[in-house]
């Protein structure tokens, strides 16, 4: 049976394999210890219809910003992180990009140990390597996290599928020869057996076209450029104004724009649910239905009502309206056209 083994293979970690590719001066004397400190457990939404409301994820500033994979877990306002030692802090979501599964924590702390970026290994097949995580709940407290010890058995694009939820990322992957993606492992991650940072474990899929369960991890270099954007607050916001007729307004676009009626907005987080679509609508066209969860608009994460009428007042005529919707615990995209809007006079 499957429990906390961190030190499970360890010596297996040090047997004959791949060159190591830290330089011997920066290795960690205990590569196991070294990345069990930047690993942390969360904890939040689930719980019911059989969805674990756990997951991992890892530390990547001394200020508390962690990186973690996408998933229910992170739609309660709040969720509960702990860090190696058991302490335990409230994070927030700064941040999420639906197309690379990936979000983006913020725990209110300092002089944490983290993982460096910049210091991520890029590994070919055949390269030993550890996996951390806190699969199957195994960790609450000051546990350490469970290491795996695997092997790259291949490089490739992900196709895959889970049964409740789909997988929206389809870029490259590590594949491991080892059950890596457990119930709670996504968002953990994989580093070399001296420690260095190689990718994030994704969620449990199954191979689209085998209906096999597959292993994997996310490259850091992938993910790199968008968690440094989140992490130092650099987005994109478009504005209202006509750049053509300075002084001028665009018609900003709300949700009925697209025959789309949301559930009565009554608490300050209402969550962005379809109360109603109007027949014929760009919404009806798309299949959009009453009880649809809004969870992204293009890579920004909506976490209510109000969030997702700042999200289509940013909108202009000629753009693609992108959401990512929940559907009895499936995700699903959605594409809708943004036609020109008149200004009401």
């Amino acid at each position: 049976m499957l429990k906390n083994v961190v030190a499970v293979l360890f010596a297996a970690a040090s047997m004959v394999g791949i060159p190591s590719t830290i330089q011997a001066a920066d290795a960690p004397s205990n590569p196991i210890d070294y990345a069990s400190e930047r690993v942390v457990k969360i904890f939040g939404a689930g719980g019911i219809k059989n969805l674990y409301a756990y997951s991992s994820g890892f530390l990547v500033s001394s200020q508390g910003h962690i990186v973690t994979a996408w998933s229910h877990v992170l739609d309660e306002q709040s969720v509960s992180v702990v860090l190696h030692d058991g302490r335990k802090f409230q994070g927030v979501v700064k941040g999420a990009d639906s197309p690379l599964d990936l979000a983006v924590i913020k725990i209110e702390a300092e002089d944490l140990p983290f993982f460096e970026l910049q210091d991520a290994v890029a590994v070919t097949t055949g390269a030993r390597v550890l996996a951390f995580s806190n699969m199957f709940k195994v960790a609450t407290g000051d546990e350490p996290v469970s290491v795996m010890h695997g092997v790259i058995a291949a490089q490739t694009k992900l196709q895959a599928r889970r049964g409740t939820f789909e997988s929206p990322y389809s870029g490259p992957v590590y594949v491991v020869d080892a059950i890596t993606n457990n119930p709670g492992s996504a968002g953990g991650v994989l580093t070399t057996r001296d420690g260095a940072l190689v990718g994030m474990i994704g969620k449990e899929l199954r191979n689209s076209s085998t209906n096999t369960w597959i292993n994997y991890a996310v490259p850091i270099s992938v993910l790199r450029p968008t968690i440094e954007d989140i992490v130092a607050g650099r987005t994109t916001r478009k504005t209202n104004d006509d750049p053509t007729e300075p002084g001028t307004k665009v018609a900003r676009y709300v949700a009925l724009d697209f025959g789309i009626v949301l559930v009565p907005d009554v608490v300050p987080r209402t969550p962005a649910f379809v109360d109603a679509v109007i027949a014929g609508s760009p919404a009806a066209k798309a299949d959009i239905r009453p009880n649809d969860l809004i969870l992204f608009v293009g890579e920004s994460l909506v976490q209510s009502c109000r969030g997702l009428r700042e999200a289509l007042a940013d909108l202009e005529a000629g753009d693609k309206l992108k959401l990512v919707i929940r559907r009895d615990n499936v995700l699903v995209p959605i594409e809708l056209p943004v036609e020109k809007k008149e200004v009401a006079q």
